[in-house]
């Protein structure tokens, strides 16, 4: 019945996705670069799931959440890659009406539940390093799984409303959307009404779905840094650091990019610009957070050597 009473607002049966460039050569070596990314991304994201399913010492709260952000980011990427790679090899570049919807909700709740996820990351660096010895306590298996599922529930309600407010609009034409897939901001400058009650939603909802777990984030390094800078040993700092500067990293990557999109105003845009923002936090991200994150690892490439028997070879 939601997307009956959507589909009656508008009189665009479907949607145009104009995506990078015009110029067929051009979009071939795209499309060779984007296919190597995305492939690179399931097949890397793909392994740590694997090996922290298969190894009993990656069995850790951690570890478990990395697995959660490795299997957001495949899908989060399936949700735009695929279609944008078709779409540079093919002369039709249309998406249908309840395609399109589909898709920005797919996209903003796993965007959204990863964001929070960040959040829940750095709750857990801040426990294993101020308190290790309440550690095991505190991040028990329940309350870990619990706060994946917040994420999830936050995700699943907040996209909701981003979707609703967006499609809510009517659409009566022009159908070209100037982005490589359903992005809010690209679609409501398609709309033929006053988006003004939309932009004050977005900052709305922009400001507690970035910047609250982002304070969250600021937080909990705050305090540890706080601890890190009282430990005596050299040795013990530089691997208490070590820990922390790959989620830093993740997390500058992710939020900048999304802030810049989602909180500005809706006269601020500029759609080449968009599309390299969403790019980055899109498919750059996902493809460099196994990087970052855990392939640099020691405990990800031990686990690595044992499952494939290289590690007895080496001993």
């Amino acid at each position: 019945m939601q997307s009956f009473s959507l589909e009656n607002h508008s009189s665009v049966a479907e949607f145009i996705l104009l995506g990078f460039s015009r110029d067929f050569q051009v979009n071939i070596i795209l499309f060779n670069v984007f296919f190597f990314l995305y492939l690179s991304t399931l097949v890397g994201n793909g392994l740590i799931v694997t090996l922290i399913y298969l190894d009993s010492h990656l069995h850790t709260p951690m570890y478990f959440f990395l697995s959660v952000l490795s299997m957001l980011d495949m899908s989060y990427v399936t949700t735009t890659v695929p279609q944008m790679l078709v779409h540079l090899v093919c002369q039709k570049k249309t998406i249908s009406y309840s395609g399109c919807v589909a898709q920005m909700y797919i996209f903003l709740v796993l965007g959204i539940t990863e964001g929070w996820l960040f959040s829940v990351m750095a709750y857990d660096r801040y426990v294993a390093i101020c308190h290790p010895l309440r550690y095991k306590v505190i991040m028990r298996p329940w309350l870990c799984g619990a706060m994946v599922i917040f994420c999830g529930l936050w995700g699943i309600s907040c996209s909701l409303v981003y979707t609703v407010f967006t499609m809510r609009l009517p659409y009566c034409g022009p159908n070209e959307i100037n982005h490589f897939f359903c992005e809010v901001p690209a679609v409501l400058k398609l709309a033929c009404a006053d988006t003004s009650l939309n932009d004050r939603v977005d900052f709305i909802l922009g400001f507690i779905l970035l910047l609250v777990p982002l304070s969250f984030i600021l937080a909990s390094y705050v305090c540890i840094f706080a601890t890190i800078l009282r430990i005596r040993s050299a040795q013990g700092r530089l691997k208490a650091f070590s820990t922390c500067a790959s989620h830093i990293t993740v997390v500058t990557m992710f939020y900048g990019p999304a802030m810049i999109m989602y909180m500005r105003p809706g006269s601020w845009y500029d759609p080449e610009r968009d599309k390299k923002l969403a790019l980055f936090y899109n498919v750059i991200s996902a493809f460099l957070n196994p990087i970052i994150y855990s392939l640099r690892n020691k405990d990800v490439k031990r686990a690595f050597l044992k499952v494939t028997g290289w590690g007895r070879t080496t001993e």
